[in-house]
């Protein structure tokens, strides 16, 4: 396996070695279920010449999502954004403003009909037309009607665009909805749905790579979600697993994982319910997620869970 000289120099002049790169790709491999026999061939996938158009919209979002992303501390990811996939329009990191980034948006879309991959952040406020979400004079509405359609697939990042999440809670004066269905009918195009709140960086990376890597975008679930990342709930997974006979809560795992702590369900914990691989990928380069820092799962990647699931602190 050999990655071109170019690639391997801006990762480089990112302080990033090629054994950190591969260590990532083995990584990603490990969280999509292919083995790290795959490591090499996602390796020359992310460092191919042959970069998807992306256009990520912005609509009713409290920019975690990107965040989540950008500021992971795995320092290749921006590499991934702006060299491996090519970022046609972002109001979150573009230099552009106004009638520029406008101009961008439409120039991109023209350029590429029916061949950008469209992410979709944040849920679209419906009520009154979607007079409740603007940008550049027309509605977040209009522009998802306008952009969606043409794309060779839309990417929900997040639960707001994937389920309408935060935004769409009761009493959703605005009309908050969730990219399929505020467009209905009018959005033929593939949809996959990464949902959380937000959502873990890698499995976004592991949704472009499986493109990358096989021409198409991940096999789902029932609720569109790539099978890699939400094939098992919280609880399978999760370290504090156990369940409770004649009051007495019992581990099913070793004495290692016995001193984490007791299960959490009794506080809240909704792991049973949900689907998400915290447990196994965590956050912050692995370190910890937060069920092991003793928080209560709050069923943050499954549709209509800031209602279902509340009040976080009962349990189901």
């Amino acid at each position: 396996m050999k990655l071109s000289k170019g690639f391997e120099d801006r990762l480089e002049e990112k302080g990033v070695s090629r054994r950190d790169f591969m260590k990532f790709c083995g990584l990603v491999s490990a969280t999509m279920g292919l083995g790290p026999s795959f490591a090499p061939r996602i390796a020359e996938a992310l460092a191919s010449p042959q970069r998807p158009p992306v256009v990520w919209l912005s609509f009713a979002e409290c920019t975690g999502c990107i965040e989540s992303l950008l500021r992971t501390s795995y320092p290749w990811i921006d590499e991934l954004l702006l060299d491996v996939i090519s970022l046609e329009y972002s109001e979150t990191i573009m230099a552009a403003a106004g009638h520029q980034s406008e101009e961008a948006l439409q120039a991109a879309v023209k350029k590429y009909p029916g061949k950008f991959i469209c992410v979709v952040d944040g849920a679209i406020p419906t009520a009154e037309n979607g007079i409740y979400g603007t940008i550049g004079g027309h509605t977040m509405l209009e522009i998802a009607k306008d952009i969606c359609p043409k794309a060779l697939a839309n990417i929900c990042i997040g639960t707001c665009s994937s389920y309408g999440g935060v935004a769409a809670a009761a009493p959703n004066p605005t009309g908050a909805r969730d990219l399929e269905s505020a467009l209905g009918d009018a959005l033929k195009t593939p949809v996959v749905k990464v949902p959380g709140c937000p959502p873990n960086p890698i499995n976004f990376v592991g949704t472009v790579v499986n493109y990358l890597l096989f021409g198409k975008l991940p096999d789902l679930d029932d609720k569109k979600r790539p099978l890699f990342a939400y094939g098992r709930t919280i609880h399978d997974t999760c370290p504090r697993r156990g369940h409770y006979e004649s009051g007495e809560f019992v581990t099913e795992f070793g004495s290692k994982e016995a001193e984490m702590g007791y299960c959490l369900f009794q506080v809240g914990c909704k792991g049973p319910d949900t689907y998400n691989n915290c447990a196994i990928v965590k956050w912050n380069d692995g370190t910890s997620w937060p069920v092991e820092g003793g928080h209560p799962c709050i069923g943050c990647s499954e549709p209509d869970f800031w209602d279902k699931m509340s009040p976080f602190y009962k349990s189901l």
